[in-house]
């Protein structure tokens, strides 16, 4: 890295891929000892397992209006199959689709020099739309929601909606790591058009400004206890850090997506393995439940202090970017 600044931003983009892939085959797992016995302590990348003991993936459906809503694609078969898991075609390293979304945000800012949600909106529906694409099988509820919309013939502007599942900060660190000062804005209208629920806002607005001091240096822990007041204290840190993580995610914060237990779940694994990423990472992971979007603001908040050449040599060369070549066989 040239400099101390580009090392941070490296560490907080690459952190979160690291986090989410990690993640990836223990996703949503609730009880905790059937993933240890699925796939022991996570400490490199794996592919998943077919079959999910926690799984309640056959219990969501999605039916296209149309053609401009057909997301699922080939990956439709899968719905509705007990013990399916959420993402059995990922391979080891491979990300999630909200990860793999935030390298088409990516992609946008390149070519536009800075945030258009419009020049966003339009990619993201090509990547949806077009067939192999990724290789996911989940897809999150506002992913549904938007595509009912744009099915229905909405712009694509209000095709939105209020969701409060954490995946929604996906994309928050690429867009601090390459806006800066600008971030704050591109935030709150990335975040708004999909997540414009208050608390998700707020989650975001908090993390914003939280790596943007990571960026100039102040230190992880005094920068979570100054900017995230309202989603953790100094108080809950000295008692939670008493417990196993099982316990204080699990006991006092839900393991779940939802914004207002899951975002002060990722404050706390960042605050408390603020000098080790990789202990981070790991324990993110083994404490189950939507560890792969949580994931996503313990790599980056811990990614970005510890910086991109601190991250392990082997979970930063051992990320799968590639996309699908064809998509999967049918079962």
């Amino acid at each position: 890295m040239n400099n101390v600044l580009e090392d941070r931003c490296a560490g907080m983009v690459i952190g979160a891929n690291i986090a989410d892939a990690l993640a990836m085959p223990a996703h949503w797992y609730y009880d905790r000892g059937a993933l240890q016995r699925d796939y022991g302590i996570i400490r490199s990348y794996l592919a998943p397992k077919r079959l999910h003991p926690d799984s309640i993936l056959w219990r969501s459906s999605y039916t296209p209006l149309n053609e401009r809503g057909d997301i699922l694609r080939e990956q439709a078969q899968y719905w509705g199959q007990p013990g399916m898991h959420y993402h059995p075609f990922l391979r080891a390293g491979e990300n999630t689709l909200n990860l793999q979304l935030v390298r088409v945000l990516d992609e946008s800012l390149t070519a536009k020099g800075g945030y258009d949600l419009d020049d966003y909106l339009q990619r993201y529906i090509d990547f949806m739309l077009t067939p192999g694409k990724h290789r996911d099988t989940y897809v999150e509820e506002y992913h549904r929601h938007f595509f009912t919309h744009l099915a229905r013939g909405w712009k694509p502007q209000r095709c939105g909606g209020a969701d409060v599942h954490i995946g929604g900060l996906a994309g928050v660190g690429l867009l601090c790591a390459r806006l800066g000062k600008e971030a704050p804005a591109a935030v709150v209208e990335h975040v708004g058009f999909s997540h414009g629920d208050a608390d998700m806002l707020d989650a975001a607005k908090t993390l914003t400004r939280m790596l943007l001091a990571l960026m100039l240096g102040e230190p992880l822990r005094e920068t979570i206890l100054h900017h995230g007041s309202r989603w953790f204290s100094e108080r809950k840190a000295a008692l939670w850090s008493k417990e196993p993580d099982l316990v204080v995610i699990g006991r006092h914060v839900s393991p779940a997506c939802y914004i207002r237990e899951s975002f002060p779940a990722a404050l706390y694994l960042a605050w408390k393995y603020a000098d080790d990423f990789e202990a981070a990472v790991v324990a993110n992971t083994m404490v189950g439940g939507d560890n792969c979007h949580r994931g996503t603001v313990v790599g980056a908040l811990v990614g970005a202090a510890c910086g991109f050449e601190r991250l392990p040599q082997a979970l930063r060369e051992g990320l799968n970017p590639k996309t699908v070549e064809s998509p999967p066989k049918t079962a």
